[in-house]
């Protein structure tokens, strides 16, 4: 609830799909359950365009008291596998989520089987031999109607024999396909005897070699829903054109089904919403795979790939995408949303859980040239200053400090306000320094500053009486020569270079002969998405585990990277502390 500034209560809004499950549930339909369902094909990891259907999918249920059951729509045994099972799985835990019951659209093969049995019985679907080429001739256009199959009428005998043929696995692929007789001038494309059975002759991961003939999505999938007593069917948009389809499949169901299968307490709704599109990302797990097996990325959990395990080992939070997804809301129209929107979402999330630590990741030496060389001192820094729950470490201070290059300007303009000959800066949690007008630095042989050198003004120790002494220098972070340890700093930008890579991919093939795959994509893949550099963190940061958030103050948010080890370090650039897509 929000209290607005006449004092009256008004609700947070909801979504055009909760507004239709409420008025549902309100009105006692499907018995006034409520079941969804998620249902994945294991082809691929999942994306950040999947979060958004598992939010809606598993959080709509979970707030209206039903359940969600993960299905897999594994009707396509060529390209699944059960890695990717197994990693839909973690996805949906990680993102905070629990499933009802796993299923597999393989669990209704034989039921699907014996369904399409039955409807060639009644006339309702014949076998096609026909290839691909001459059945997409013969269904017309929107606007011109399409042109019967001349295997339309062949007699309920032949086709019934003819589609156990192409079970037998004696078939050659493509041969013949089953398909459902309903009307070749309908407006709707979906409805010119869609296919609803292929021939492959290949072993299944889960049934092994009992089919060879599967069953096409739009065959399988409503069927599958009304079976398991789905009463909410939630997709996204281009899917608005199946739904008669989906919704005539199910009635077929249902009359072949008989009293057992009572459809008006138990016919799911599909309700369709817009996809999850971002700036500088590609989403197609197609295309995803290309960049996996060209080596353009190290894997489908690669920081720079838009995947959930991808956003998961960068360091994105599963709070600061749902986060991101409840922004964006569930509308009828697509949208391409702003890659910026998405990071800020996160850099928000991540500032009330990530523990602040110093790394220096362009180190440059500092002495401190008044403190003596034997000296040690020791600090509580405060780990986040949005939680005081979190604690404090300890951090050594001594004579020699790293820190970072772009802090020291031997040339300094008026308005640089960090160290130069005569500046003054804070170190944090410690003393202010002042670097002297002459001789403040060191340089090797090609003119690069090697050391710095300042002095420390002792009264000014943070905590302190006179800790707030004015000046115009800034506040900068450091870390102990002596005490630091170092560290392999992983810095992620953007893998696209363009706006919208899907566009600019389908445009340069057209523009260059139909030219496909890696090729369309390399001219847009952005060649310094990765740098890798050395740097000198805190010794604290052994302690932490792998995928822990921290801010590297002064820096980004970054996260331990799971092959971090207490003896190799590694970190990975989750964003920086601002946005930086403007630039």
């Amino acid at each position: 609830m929000l209290e607005t500034k006449d004092d009256e209560v008004r609700v947070e809004p909801i979504s055009f799909v909760e507004e239709i499950v409420k008025s549902d549930l309100a009105e006692g339909k499907n018995g006034g359950r409520m079941q969804t369902r998620f249902p994945p094909e294991p082809n691929g990891y999942l994306h950040i365009g999947h979060a958004k259907a598992i939010a809606i999918d598993f959080g709509l249920a979970k707030k209206y008291g039903g359940v969600c059951n993960l299905r897999m729509d594994d009707t396509n045994p060529q390209k699944e596998d059960t890695e990717y099972v197994e990693a839909i799985k973690r996805d949906i835990e990680w993102l905070g989520f629990k499933w009802g019951d796993v299923l597999y659209a393989s669990d209704y093969f034989q039921q699907l089987w014996d369904l399409a049995v039955e409807l060639i019985k009644q006339g309702k679907a014949y076998v096609d031999e026909q290839t691909s080429e001459q059945i997409a001739e013969q269904k017309g256009t929107p606007t011109q109607p399409g042109v019967n199959s001349p295997y339309r009428d062949r007699p309920v005998e032949e086709s019934l024999r003819l589609f156990e043929e192409m079970n037998s696995g004696q078939m050659e692929p493509g041969r013949m396909v089953l398909r459902a007789k309903i009307d070749m001038a309908n407006p709707n494309m979906h409805f010119r005897d869609p296919i609803m059975y292929r021939v492959l002759n290949l072993p299944h991961w889960r049934t092994g070699h009992k089919w060879n003939a599967y069953p096409m999505y739009d065959y399988t999938h409503g069927q599958c829903d009304y079976w398991e007593g789905v009463t909410h069917s939630i997709c996204t948009l281009e899917f608005v054109s199946h739904r008669p389809l989906y919704d005539l499949f199910v009635d077929w169901a249902k009359q072949v089904g008989g009293d057992d299968q009572p459809l008006d307490d138990n016919r799911p709704r599909q309700i369709e919403f817009n996809k999850l599109n971002l700036t500088h990302i590609l989403l197609s797990k197609r295309n995803l795979l290309v960049l996996v097996k060209e080596g353009i990325v190290n894997g489908w959990d690669d920081p720079r790939m838009p995947t959930i395990c991808g956003f998961r080992r960068r360091g994105y939070s599963p709070e600061g995408i749902l986060s991101f997804i409840d922004k964006i809301g569930y509308t009828k129209f697509d949208a391409l949303n702003q890659m910026s929107l998405f990071e800020s979402a996160v850099r928000d999330d991540l500032n009330k859980r990530a523990q602040r630590v110093s790394a220096v990741v362009d180190p440059v030496k500092l002495i401190i040239t008044n403190f003596p060389e034997d000296k040690l001192e020791t600090y509580q820094a405060v780990n986040n200053p949005e939680n005081e729950a979190d604690g404090t470490h300890e951090i050594e201070f001594s004579r020699e400090l790293w820190i970072e290059r772009e802090d020291f300007m031997e040339d300094a303009p008026a308005k640089f306000f960090r160290l130069g000959p005569g500046k003054e800066v804070r170190l944090k949690n410690s003393y202010i320094i002042r670097c002297p007008e002459e001789n403040c630095c060191k340089k090797d042989a090609d003119g690069n500053i090697t050391e710095i050198y300042a002095e420390f003004i002792p009264e000014t120790k943070t905590g302190e009486a006179n800790a707030n002494m004015k000046i115009k220098g800034k506040t900068i972070h450091w870390v102990s020569c002596r005490h630091c340890i170092e560290a392999e700093v992983r810095n992620y930008d953007r893998l696209w270079m363009v706006e919208n890579p899907r566009d600019e991919i389908a445009k340069y093939s057209d523009e260059h002969g139909g030219v496909k795959g890696i090729e369309a994509m390399r001219p847009f893949l952005n060649p310094d998405s990765l740098e890798v550099r050395k740097a000198y963190v805190e010794k604290w940061l052994t302690t932490r585990k792998p995928l822990d958030y921290l801010q590297f103050q002064r820096i980004g948010y970054y996260n331990v990277d799971p092959d971090s080890t207490p003896e190799h370090l590694i970190f990975n650039r989750t964003v920086g502390l601002r946005d930086n897509w403007k630039k």
